[in-house]
């Protein structure tokens, strides 16, 4: 059977308490998540990515549209599967793991029903999907963060369910913690055959774990898509702002290989569908700017991130508007200091 996640023209709304009036939070929203791939909603807070999550999970009651979880419909105008009865396996932002059971403990509590030998076995088989055998005795406040949310994820998988959701599953670990899981989890799901579905705010998360990400904003989702898509092929200017790091610059259309900007001419890859004469927004990326000592246009260092490998530079063109340039580091410019640059366009995204 499949356990393929489709999500059909829901929406959700919050009833009147007292004189509030009722809160509409989701707005037909579609998507679908392919069996075994992993989905990710993101954006920010209060856009109404959990609600649609704890949908998901049974924990809501939608308002129109459908969810569909595998072959059957667990959600609908008039249908409400409860979540004990959905196949769906929760990690929850905070863990919720039980401090008085031992890790076996808490990564079998859903097998009540099994013997104590078929449970132990099961137990094990999860925590070495999650490379921590040898933690079956310990208790939470014993481990790490990163071990917790690991346990939490090997109680999740040891149902087998359809589908695994994680709630903003790394929020509360250090960047390279988070960093080192998304990998580990990544793995995990893979060998565990599971369909996922997170929620988080922060897109380097996203892009680490998800086949396919949906931007929300205000209950509306943008656009469903590969990352790749989101950071290059923008479909509003919302996700070309929030998704990535960029600018927009002020340029005219001269032909369908031009555009005229504070730049200069900038020479496209691709012919564009704007009309000549078109006044439009040009997003520019970091990496759609090349540090050129040779070139005529200079633009003034006036912030500077150390990236290890690189800086990410934020210059200002004589107009004062800024632009976003990576410079491998052997290049350490001053604050202040006026550099070269042009523009190397392979994707041309304007509004």
């Amino acid at each position: 059977m499949s356990n393929s996640l489709e999500v059909s023209h829901l929406s959700h709304q919050y009833p009147p308490r007292g004189r509030e009036v009722a809160r509409d939070t989701l707005h037909d929203v579609s998507f679908r998540v392919e069996a075994g791939r992993v989905g990710c909603l993101l954006g920010p807070s209060g856009c109404g990515k959990t609600t649609l999550l704890r949908s998901v999970a049974g924990l809501e009651r939608i308002g129109n549209g459908t969810i569909r979880i595998g072959d059957r419909i667990v959600a609908g105008a008039r249908i409400h599967i409860e979540p004990e009865h959905r196949g769906v396996g929760v990690v929850f932002q905070d863990y919720a793991l039980f401090p008085h059971l031992d890790v076996a403990g808490n990564v079998g509590f859903g097998l009540h029903k099994l013997s104590v030998a078929e449970r132990t076995i099961q137990v094990q088989a999860a925590l070495d999907l999650v490379n921590l055998r040898d933690t079956a005795h310990a208790y939470p406040h014993e481990l790490s963060g990163g071990q917790q949310q690991r346990v939490a994820l090997a109680r999740a998988l040891v149902v087998k369910p359809k589908l695994v959701l994680f709630d903003e599953p790394f929020s509360n670990l250090d960047i390279e913690t988070r960093q080192r899981l998304s990998a580990e989890v990544r793995a995990s799901l893979s060998e565990a055959g599971a369909t996922a579905l997170l929620v988080t705010h922060d897109q380097h998360e996203a892009f680490a774990l998800a086949d396919e990400i949906g931007v929300l904003r205000d209950g509306h989702l943008e656009q469903w898509d590969t990352a790749y898509n989101l950071y290059h092929r923008p479909a509003t200017r919302f996700i070309a702002d929030f998704v990535g790091e960029g600018v927009f610059l002020p340029a005219t259309v001269i032909d369908s290989m031009h555009l005229n900007s504070e730049l200069g001419v900038l020479q496209l890859s691709a012919p564009t569908l704007r009309a000549a004469g078109d006044e439009i927004d040009l997003l520019l990326r970091p990496d759609d700017v090349v540090h050129d000592d040779a070139s005529a246009n200079t633009a003034k260092v006036i912030a500077r991130a150390f990236r290890g490998a690189e800086f990410l530079y934020t210059l200002e063109l004589p107009s004062g508007r800024s632009v976003l340039v990576l410079v491998p580091s052997h290049h350490n410019h001053r604050i202040g200091e006026a550099i070269g640059i042009r523009v190397q366009l392979d994707h041309v995204v304007a509004f």
